[in-house]
């Protein structure tokens, strides 16, 4: 049995752990607020942007001749999986979930006889990705230094995913992050991102009339590569938000585990504490007896 010295050490220790989780918790909600206000305010223009996309491909056929975004190389072969993690952990089963979807679907490619490749961002999940694949990690886009990945970095990704594209690396890409629902729910996402898929486009308004200067293709080829960008910096800020929604439960349920191990210890504490006085008590009346 453990000495009141070791349980009130121990209980002391799981107090300051219990102070460091309370406040990750209070870190993380004031961050939330912002990261969801920020993935919530992107989500109207994605899906503006991919309105006008589908407008755009309802009136071209796509053809060996239209842009290479959008009509492909002609093969799936290759499939490149983009997997967004954090740089941080304590945020629970966040980063985790996503390699797992993007695992998945890698076996399941490679099941289909595909060829598997990975562009990881983020620190987090690389370990786990570079054990089972070793020898197909494609690229590792550093966000370490990076505070608050933004446009900036989803430009640079796309650019970078546009290049290895060009250079015949890959067919397909598929991005896999989490999709922000709720503070308590954040969704793994898998979604092709190359070629881009034709959105759908908006029914047209009665007797409404287009014309598009120039061409309805050479616009579309302008705005695959600003699609693509959108997309991914959606899936940045969903991750953001998710990420700080994901810390913000793990580190409640921390604080709640910590404060009933504290509870029990001081039981244990209080047990052992009354066990010794009785002790002590029974050896007095012995020694005064004896006596």
């Amino acid at each position: 049995m453990a000495s009141l010295k070791e349980l009130k050490g121990r209980i002391n220790s799981v107090k300051s752990t219990q102070k460091i989780t309370k406040a990750k918790q209070m870190v993380a909600a004031a961050k939330l607020r912002k990261a969801q206000a920020a993935a919530e305010a992107a989500r109207p223009y994605a899906a503006r942007l991919a309105e006008v996309m589908g407008s755009l491909a309802s009136k071209i056929t796509v053809s060996e001749n239209s842009p290479k975004l959008l009509a492909g190389t002609g093969s799936d072969k290759v499939h490149l999986l983009v997997v967004m993690n954090s740089d941080k952990g304590l945020a629970g089963a966040f980063n985790s979930n996503i390699v797992k979807a993007a695992l998945v679907k890698a076996r399941e490619l490679e099941a289909q006889g595909k060829t598997v490749l990975f562009y990881l961002v983020g620190r987090k999940g690389r370990a786990v990705i570079r054990r089972e694949y070793p020898n197909q990690i494609a690229h590792m886009f550093d966000t370490t230094d990076v505070r608050d990945p933004g446009f900036n970095e989803a430009e640079r990704i796309a650019d970078e995913l546009v290049a290895l594209y060009d250079a015949g690396k890959f067919d397909v890409a598929h991005l896999f992050y989490s999709k922000f629902r709720s503070a308590l729910l954040q969704e793994p996402t898998d979604q092709q991102i190359i070629p881009v898929p034709a959105p759908k486009a908006a029914a047209p308004a009665a007797d409404a009339v287009t014309e598009y200067e120039p061409d309805e293709e050479e616009i579309l080829a302008a705005l695959l590569p600003r699609y693509l960008r959108t997309q991914l910096f959606g899936a940045l800020l969903e991750n953001a938000a998710s990420e700080q929604g994901a810390s913000m439960t793990a580190m409640d349920n921390a604080t709640r585990n910590a404060g009933d191990l504290i509870k029990k210890l001081t039981i244990v504490y209080n047990r052992t504490r009354q066990a010794a006085i009785t002790t002590e008590l029974v050896e007095i009346i012995a020694g005064a007896e004896a006596l």
